[in-house]
């Protein structure tokens, strides 16, 4: 074996580190109000300080005069009355006046105990006399101080307690300035111990989160160089194996917040942990970041990602192609002429939906291939009637295949059969206070409805040869993408004020080229398939050229998914009550099903 190569240090540049704490400008504000919210309620007050590398750079104080009366209690906590405002300026000349000490945007930070209240009058304030409000970057010393500091350390993580902690100079005594020279100390207190923590410039201090460890802050090196870029990464350990795959619409930014923000799962820190490198993917827009971040899952099956690593693995119901066709449950789609139904996300759905079928459709329930000819006895469902008993000779096969029709109709088209028998059950179990039965066959249905809709939604866009589209962006641009057989094959942006179609033409003379398979999902995974779907439902997308016709059945489940919909509201109420296994009379489907089945039936 080679001798392991010894781990250096890496030092990052100055980009990357962000700018130094000690070179940002901090604009420290408080408000005295005459209520607690800017709706109902005017600034009294205005004080701020102006810091900068620990030294005070100025000061501002102004009294206001809100144009109302100031409640007694209000008064009495902060010790400004009516008396002590009149003559003070109006809010249209204060506000300026502070926005102008403050400053720009640039470099500058507006640092507030309660920052979203203070916040929310000085907004308020800007939109009431016409001003604009500059968009400072804001820092909460409240919720900063309750990543810092401990309960041992200070009973809560009010002003006046962590002025003591950290031995303010100044007590806070609900007046603006005073708070605000008090708000300053702990701010001071605080860095001084993010310092110690590796904080050193205003990104990490903005990102920072105490649950990170100082191992994964170590680690932010390896966040160096990666664009501002929409794009998928790879973590990899010290051996190439990717650990993680994911995606996101700025790069380096997702991945400076592994090792400096609120990424505190823990499988993510001992992922981090182990991780060497990062490797970018840059993608032209975010639709190809999703589409690559599926694919390079599927390929690499990464030990710390939880979903999409297994596609081959998902679970479809087929209706079997023999004498006397069946259902089952498998995990391959082939060319052979069967009808399918899927994919779904576990087996009890399958088993749900199977059901469903079988309530509207009398196929056999039994398991292997049955023989024209030779003959077995029948089972209790063909005495229950649930049944022809083609096993015993009783239906031919001619007969039987009308069933095997329906159940075909159903899973590929017209569900409204399916639809009428198992909501018709559930009127009838309802009526009969059968509750838990009810709910039982709400779910069948929902399973199945949910499944048809997913495979119809796919065979109806996979079964057009190409189909390009566009969506204008908010800077004007255009977004472009060519899809064949419902497989991303190309995508791409043109910028503001350039014709998008000469791009579109080149884009489809260069996209991929995509043989088509078989089934639903003939030409990648169903699930990227959805991905480019979502897509093209959004608001404002143009179809440019389509290969094919693309349709739902008239008669699909995408015309009934309010089934699915309510059974899945039913269920997050039944468990956010907490009721696991009890009663579910509140639980009745939403909608009446008698006028369902007259709607279907009709």
């Amino acid at each position: 074996m080679g001798a392991r190569a010894t781990p250096f240090a890496v030092q990052a540049s100055f980009d990357e580190l962000g700018t130094p704490l000690h070179e940002v400008t901090f604009v420290v504000v408080d408000l005295e109000t005459t209520g607690g919210s800017p709706a109902s309620a005017e600034i009294t007050e205005i004080g701020a300080v102006k810091v900068r590398g620990g030294e005070v750079l100025g000061e501002f104080q102004t009294l206001v005069d809100p144009g109302v009366p100031i409640p007694p209690f209000i008064s009495v906590l902060t010790g400004i009355s009516d008396s002590t405002v009149a003559g003070a300026p109006r809010l249209a000349s204060a506000l300026p006046a502070f926005l102008e000490f403050a400053g720009s945007t640039q470099g500058g930070v507006l640092v507030a105990h309660n920052a979203p209240f203070d916040i929310a009058f000085l907004k308020a304030g800007c939109a009431v006399t016409g001003q604009h409000w500059p968009g400072h970057q804001v820092l909460d010393t409240a919720r900063l101080a309750r990543q810092v500091v401990t309960r041992d350390e200070a009973p809560n993580c009010k002003l006046t307690s962590l002025a003591r902690l950290f031995r303010s100079s100044t007590a806070p005594d609900h007046r603006a300035l005073s708070d605000a020279r008090a708000t300053v100390d702990v701010l001071h207190g605080m860095l001084e111990r993010l310092g110690n923590l590796g904080v050193r410039s205003l990104d990490e201090l903005a990102t920072f989160s105490s649950r990170v460890s100082p191992a994964q802050r170590r680690k932010r090196h390896l966040a160096e160089g990666l664009p501002h870029a929409p794009g998928v990464y790879l973590f990899a350990d010290e051996h190439g194996e990717v650990l993680y795959i994911g995606k996101s619409n700025d790069l380096r930014n997702r991945v400076r917040t592994y090792f400096t923000s609120s990424e505190t799962r823990g499988r993510m820190a001992e992922m981090v942990g182990l991780a060497a490198t990062v490797t970018p993917v840059v993608c032209a827009t975010p639709l190809e970041a999703e589409v690559r971040e599926l694919r390079l899952i599927a390929q690499h099956k990464p030990r710390y990602n939880r979903r999409s690593r297994f596609p081959e693995r998902s679970l479809w119901l087929k209706l079997t192609v023999e004498p006397f066709p069946r259902l089952s449950r498998v995990r391959e789609v082939k060319d052979d002429g069967a009808a399918y139904l899927g994919p779904f996300s576990s087996a009890r759905q399958v088993e749900l939906a199977s059901a469903a079928i079988y309530e509207a459709v009398p196929l056999r329930q039994c398991a292997g291939r049955l023989s024209v000819r030779a003959r077995t006895s029948a089972c209790a469902l063909a005495e229950m009637g649930r049944c022809g008993a083609p096993c015993d000779g009783r239906e031919s096969v001619q007969a039987y295949a009308e069933h095997v029709a329906a159940a075909r109709g159903a899973m590929e088209g017209d569900v409204r059969r399916v639809v009428a028998a198992v909501s018709r059950k559930v009127a009838l179990l309802g009526e009969a206070e059968r509750y838990e039965d009810a709910a039982l066959h709400r779910d069948r249905l929902a399973a199945f409805v949910r499944a048809a809709a997913r495979v119809q939604r796919l065979r109806a866009f996979t079964g057009c040869a190409e189909v390009v589209a566009a969506r204008q962006l908010d800077d004007l641009g255009w977004e472009l993408l060519v899809v064949r057989h419902g497989r991303l094959a190309g995508t791409a942006v043109a910028a503001r004020g350039v014709d998008p179609r000469p791009l579109a033409e080149a884009m489809v003379a260069t996209a991929e080229v995509v043989s088509r398979g078989h089934g639903p999902a003939p030409a990648c995974s169903a699930e990227e398939t959805e991905c480019v779907l979502r897509w093209m439902e959004r608001p404002g997308v143009r179809l440019i050229s389509l290969d094919g016709t693309w349709a739902s059945p008239a008669h699909g489940a995408g015309s009934v998914r309010y089934w699915s919909d309510a059974a899945e509201e039913a269920r997050d109420v039944f468990a956010a009550a907490g009721f696991v296994g009890a009663d579910r009379r509140d639980l009745r489907t939403s909608h009446h099903p008698a006028g369902v089945v007259s709607r279907i039936a009709g």
